[in-house]
């Protein structure tokens, strides 16, 4: 009898083991590019959209910054030269031939030259604001990004999860957990996106600004240089 019992404890466990290899769950991964298309076309495709713009103009105002911020040592050396020497001419035209935001800015000075301070001064000023101008466009656009790609991802998830509350409403036999759980995945993938855009943007937008701040800061010292230039004459 006691090995009748034993036989049926050790077949007891084999069975056991065998129930227990079937219920094993699989391991199931989701890669990003799922993510994304399962995320719902008609919000996924404007975030796509607006991800290529605001990477264009952040690489694009980047570079146009980069190239304005380029200042020459030696251009206002000569320019303080030919302004000392009389050569208002040669100063005006090294200034034609220097293609930088500071140079077209002393331009305007040197064609002043012989007017009263305030004047050059404003020209120069007026200058400097049409540059900052050139310098700043598009920006805005990309700040408007950083603020709208949040939205349009919590809109997608807003409309994903109506869209599983209606199913649930309508479904006469119910609705399972992993059905649930799916589609409120899948509203909450545009809400993931639309915050990576928008925080990428916001960043972009902020490296842009800081980078033009400097670009203005040397154009005022660049200004105060030339006014106490032509100062100096009279001195």
């Amino acid at each position: 009898m006691l090995l009748s019992l034993l036989l049926q404890i050790s077949s007891g466990d084999g069975e056991a083991a065998e129930i227990a290899e079937e219920v094993v769950p699989t391991e199931e991964t989701l890669s990003v590019i799922e993510l994304l298309i399962n995320g719902g076309w008609y919000i996924m495709i404007p975030l796509a959209v607006l991800s290529v713009i605001a990477v264009y103009i952040f690489i694009e105002r980047f570079l146009a910054i980069q190239k304005a911020s380029k200042e020459d040592p030696q251009f206002m050396n000569q320019i303080k030269d030919f302004i000392h020497n009389g050569k208002i001419d040669a100063a005006n035209h090294l200034c034609k031939q220097t293609d930088t935001t500071f140079a077209r800015m002393i331009e305007k000075g040197v064609k002043r030259i012989g007017k009263p301070l305030g004047d050059i001064s404003a020209a120069v000023e007026n200058v400097a604001k049409l540059e900052v101008y050139k310098l700043e466009e598009s920006l805005s656009t990309l700040a408007t990004i950083a603020g709208a790609a949040p939205m349009i991802g919590f809109l997608g998830t807003v409309i994903g999860m109506i869209v599983v509350f209606h199913e649930m409403r309508i479904s006469d036999s119910g609705i399972e957990i992993e059905q649930l759980s799916g589609g409120i995945m899948q509203a909450m993938v545009t809400t993931v996106a639309g915050l990576v855009i928008g925080i990428i943007a916001y960043i972009a937008y902020n490296v842009l600004v800081a980078k033009v701040e400097k670009v203005v800061y040397k154009m005022e010292a660049t200004t105060i240089e030339f006014m106490d230039l032509l100062q100096e004459p009279a001195e």
